[in-house]
């Protein structure tokens, strides 16, 4: 018999949030971001419900190659470019872009000798800090690819650092505008925050990615306000069921003691299998299609919960993690955390179930 714990996605629910992003940005292609196997939910499993997408943005060129190998014909972007002078071929032959974000990638793709040109997404950073030529240099790059035999076409990209907070976008928006206005080029600048909030980021391409999976990528704002489904519904079952006394505690460490009789729901999931492990008492979950909280500390294979008031609930009963009941973003939350890293974090040993 195997555990009871299962991660089951919805292709259904993956469409409906593509076309919720197609709604809301009617005039920009949209490239959807399955990196990081799909945010946790299968490479594979997301790229067949997100399958009249324009594009796939990956991290690595190995993703690209078996979107390609599987038969999916749209743009796949390489989201940090390619990591070694060599991958240039591969991409070239598997007619995969790149992005372009430092004086070294230019270099090999002026070096190359590629058997096809390769189109470039040059990166400009507007205060994010991580990747991107500086808005002075920015010019200079693109001169030189606009040049380079090598090259089929640029699109031009920035990626946004407070797009989800109260600063916004208005500030690298116009730094990456006044820098680009004299390219005609096409653009690529929204990530999910910005096509939720601003349309006016939403140019030639948009690239969301948390929101296709049903999370919110604005803290404090829950996915029904976006009109937004679930995707994975991470669940179990209860294995075993405890009453404690008053004075009675459950778990590694005493982290939950009992001030009366409770009811305690031991449940097959633990931070082995990808639920945060510092999660603490209180956080929200479901039991028989009830919510509840869970107690104590969590272990490698399981957690509690109280079940003082789900009379019915024993052995057997069904749990929701997280799910339509229990948004991802309120575990998230409670842990201290993000509902990207939960999704993310879900581990190889929890079977995953694909339903339309």
């Amino acid at each position: 018999m195997m555990r009871p714990i299962q991660a089951t996605v919805s292709q259904h629910a993956l469409a409906h949030n593509l076309n919720v992003v197609k709604q809301l940005a009617p005039h920009s292609k949209v490239m959807a971001v399955v990196k990081a196997n799909a945010y946790g939910h299968g490479l594979f499993n997301a790229a067949q419900g997100l399958n009249t997408a324009d594009g796939f943005a990956v991290l690595g060129l190995n993703e690209a190659i078996d979107l390609r190998e599987a038969g999916f014909t749209q743009t796949i972007l390489l989201l940090e470019g390619v990591f070694d002078a060599r991958e240039l071929n591969i991409a070239a032959s598997y007619h995969v872009d790149v992005v372009v974000h430092s004086q070294p990638q230019i270099a090999m793709v002026q070096q190359a000798s590629l058997i096809a040109p390769i189109h470039i997404h040059l990166k400009m950073n507007t205060g994010m800090n991580r990747l991107g030529f500086e808005p002075n240099a920015y010019q200079q790059a693109y001169d030189v690819l606009k040049d380079s035999a090598n090259v089929a076409g640029i699109t031009l990209m920035t990626h946004f650092a407070t797009a989800d907070e109260t600063l916004g976008v208005d500030k690298p928006l116009d730094t990456f505008h006044s820098a680009t206005r004299h390219m005609a080029n096409p653009k690529s600048v929204a990530n999910s925050a910005s096509i939720l909030r601003y349309p006016i980021t939403h140019l030639d391409w948009v690239r969301p990615g948390i929101m296709l999976y049903g999370a919110t990528p604005v803290s404090g704002t829950p996915i029904e306000y976006f009109n937004l489904k679930p995707v994975m519904h991470l669940t179990s079952e209860l294995i075993a069921v405890q009453t404690l006394s008053a004075g009675e505690s459950v778990g590694y460490g005493q982290r939950f003691t009992a001030a009366q009789t409770t009811r305690i729901g031991i449940v097959a999931c633990g931070y082995a299998d990808g639920y945060p492990r510092h999660a603490p008492n209180g956080t929200p979950i479901a039991v028989n299609g009830k919510l509840t909280q869970t107690l104590g500390r969590v272990s490698m294979d399981m957690l509690f919960c109280d079940i003082t008031h789900i009379a019915e609930a024993q052995i057997g009963s069904a749990v929701e993690l997280w799910g339509s009941q229990v948004p991802v973003d309120a575990v998230a939350e409670a842990a201290g955390t993000v509902g990207y890293e939960l999704l993310c974090a879900v581990t190889p040993r929890v079977p995953m179930k694909v339903v339309d």
